[in-house]
C-alpha cells in the first residue's frame, strides 16, 4: 500500500523557511512514496516549490510531484505532476515533458477518461466523509473502479486510521492520499 501526501498550507504558512521547518517535522515521522506540493493561495508558489522539491529529494522521498502546472514541474525537475479534474486536457502535454501524471477524479467517467488519456495514477475521493467535499463515494464505489480500470487508484478523503487504511487496501487501491 503506497502512501501519497499531499500539503496543505495551513500546517506551514507560507515562506520557505515554515515550509522546511513542517515537512523536517514530517519527514522525521513519516515516508510517503510520493509527495505533492499543493498550495493554491501563494503568490511565491515557484519559490516554496524549489524549497519542496529540494528538502523532498534529501529525505528521498521516491516521487516527489507538484500541483496543478506541469511546465513548472519540469522547470524545477520534479518527478510529476498532480493535475485537477478540471485540467485532463494537460494530461498529454505534461507526458510529453515525461512527468509522472496523477489527476484529480470523483467520478468513474473521470477515472476511465484519465486512463484513456495515459495518467499514470488517480486520485479518487472522496472515500470517506471529508470536509466540504460532498458526499462520500464509500468503500464499494471505490472496489467499483478498482475492477473497472487499471491504472493505479490513490484513495482519498477522510482517510484517518489504520482501519481506514487496511480496508481501502483490501478493495484493492494502489495506496491512499491524505492532507
Amino acid at each position: 500500500m503506497k502512501s501519497y501526501l499531499i500539503t496543505d498550507p495551513s500546517y506551514y504558512g507560507s515562506t520557505p523557511d515554515a515550509l522546511e521547518s513542517a515537512l523536517d517535522v514530517i519527514y522525521s515521522h513519516r515516508f510517503p512514496n510520493f509527495a505533492v506540493f499543493r498550495d493554491k493561495q501563494t503568490h511565491e508558489y515557484a519559490d516554496l516549490a524549489h524549497t519542496f522539491i529540494t528538502l523532498s529529494r534529501q529525505y528521498k522521498i521516491p516521487h516527489v510531484l507538484l500541483h496543478g502546472d506541469y511546465a513548472l514541474a519540469d522547470e524545477l525537475k520534479a518527478d510529476g505532476v498532480h493535475l485537477t479534474s478540471t485540467q485532463f486536457e494537460d494530461i498529454i502535454e505534461a507526458k510529453k515533458r515525461g512527468l509522472y501524471v496523477v489527476i484529480s477524479t470523483h467520478t468513474h467517467d473521470e477515472a476511465v477518461r484519465a486512463e484513456e488519456l495515459g495518467a499514470d495514477a488517480i486520485t479518487y475521493s472522496p472515500i470517506f466523509t471529508s470536509p466540504n467535499k460532498g458526499e462520500p463515494k464509500g468503500l464499494e464505489d471505490l472496489k467499483e473502479i478498482v475492477d473497472k480500470i487499471r491504472v493505479p487508484i490513490f484513495a482519498l478523503g477522510g482517510i484517518t486510521t489504520q482501519e481506514q487504511i487496511k480496508a481501502v487496501e483490501e478493495c484493492g487501491a494502489y495506496g491512499f492520499a491524505s492532507i
